[in-house]
């Protein structure tokens, strides 16, 4: 969420931004300058007429001391409580208005981030390896998984429905061994601490992040008793509210946490959109990458934690490229972000399969998570960072499809032979 001040004080600067954004400021913004003005006005008018009050009050004392008669001053006194209590519901109901515009707003782009309206604007920033090149014509993730006996769409839908899957043997092992690579790498090599969170939080928690209440239809919500909890669409949600409330001192900044849980989305409004193999799932698993920083230290934190994300498809051999988003195709909460592009020769394209973000303060606004300075009296808001390291199901299909052999086996990358026991995938039934 953004600060209240900023907002009032930098108004034509806060329109530009959601130009950018690609967003209509009226929309969003609607009355806001209205309201803002009607509440400082009934704040003013109620602080003058407690002024005018307590000037009565005086007299009033000063008459009784004096035995004399105050009734018209009592009344008027009385009066005068009612017109502020009036005044004070009404500053209270307008800025309850100018919160419910704030909640809606979303953050401000970096001003490195490039400004477009559309993915087609997002900026290329570097590249890693090359595309493997095959004696034949590669085939796609769900093709060769199907053929070898390791992913079963087909029994997913039976138990579930659409857009779920079921693994095999050494698919399933696959994507274990993923886990567990990239869980003690970011631990062993990378200084992050483990966490395993629940998969369930509360509204609470979904406001903190941003999820609530714009992205709701997003989400899949479980009733539970008075109140709602709701399945997470990624460990980011639970493990940045893991301080929620919270002040942290300066000297343990930044803290950096890793945690693989499954993630649990309903991708509303994306029916129709890569519907084959495992690309959107409604159930997923990840590896995540969150950071706690100073504010000035965190766009070199977002660069570790995107290099450390790098990293996983460096020793994977993946082949991969890292985007800038421009402003119009960022995510609501986020300043800046890379999204990093794997390499898929079977679809013979790039897809996401990480996306690393400076939220700078805005989600730590809506948490209320702060950091003391040493010998600072005065609290602010910490930098709150994350990214996958990986979407563990992209980087199963990106190494099926990156290392298929022509003999319909998968050879698997050196860094995973001592999790999986094997050095190659061949096909078998079950």
């Amino acid at each position: 969420m953004l600060d209240l001040n900023f907002v009032r004080d930098h108004l034509p600067f806060v329109e530009e931004k959601l130009r950018q954004r690609g967003i209509d400021p009226a929309q969003v913004l609607k009355d806001f300058p209205q309201v803002d003005a009607q509440r400082r006005q009934a704040i003013a008018a109620a602080e003058s007429l407690k002024a005018h009050r307590n000037k009565i009050s005086e007299e009033i004392a000063k008459r009784k001391r004096a035995g004399e008669d105050a009734g018209d001053l009592l009344a008027e006194s009385r009066n005068f409580r009612e017109q502020i209590q009036e005044l004070e519901r009404a500053a209270e109901e307008y800025d309850d208005r100018m919160q419910k515009v704030l909640v809606g707003l979303p953050n401000i782009p970096h001003e490195s981030v490039p400004v477009g309206s559309s993915a087609e604007d997002n900026a290329e920033v570097r590249r890693w390896g090359v595309p493997p090149e095959f004696g034949f014509t590669p085939k796609p993730h769900w093709e060769i998984g199907e053929q070898l006996g390791v992913l079963d769409l087909e029994r997913a839908v039976k138990i579930t429905g659409g857009r779920f899957a079921l693994y095999w043997d050494m698919g399933a092992r696959l994507e274990r061994a993923l886990a567990n690579f990239m869980l003690d790498l970011h631990t062993r090599d990378h200084g992050y601490t483990e966490v395993l969170p629940p998969y369930l939080v509360n509204s609470d928690s979904m406001y903190g992040t941003g999820q609530l209440p714009k992205f709701a239809s997003d989400l899949f919500r479980v009733p539970h008793g008075d109140k709602d909890l709701w399945l997470i669409p990624t460990a980011e949600v639970p493990v940045t509210n893991i301080y929620r409330d919270e002040i942290l001192d300066a000297s343990r900044l930044p803290v950096s946490l890793t945690a693989y849980t499954p993630c649990f989305r309903s991708e509303a409004g994306s029916y129709g959109k890569d519907v084959r193999g495992i690309i959107r799932q409604h159930q997923f698993q990840k590896v995540e990458l969150v950071k706690f920083a100073r504010p000035e230290d965190s766009y070199e934190q977002l660069e570790k934690l995107t290099n450390n994300a790098e990293t996983v498809l460096q020793k994977l051999g993946l082949h991969y490229r890292v985007m800038s988003l421009c402003t119009a195709d960022m995510g609501f909460s986020a300043a800046k972000t890379y999204d990093i592009e794997v390499w898929l020769p079977g679809q013979q394209l790039f897809r996401e399969i990480s996306s690393c973000s400076n939220f700078e303060s805005f989600q730590a606004r809506r948490a209320n998570i702060r950091f003391r300075r040493e010998g600072k009296g005065k609290t602010e808001f910490v930098h709150t960072l994350n990214g996958s390291a990986l979407a563990v199901g992209r980087t199963w299909l990106a190494i099926v499809e990156n290392y298929q052999q022509s003999d319909g086996s998968i050879l698997v990358p050196e860094v995973l032979r001592p999790y999986m026991g094997v050095d190659r995938i061949t096909p078998k039934k079950f």
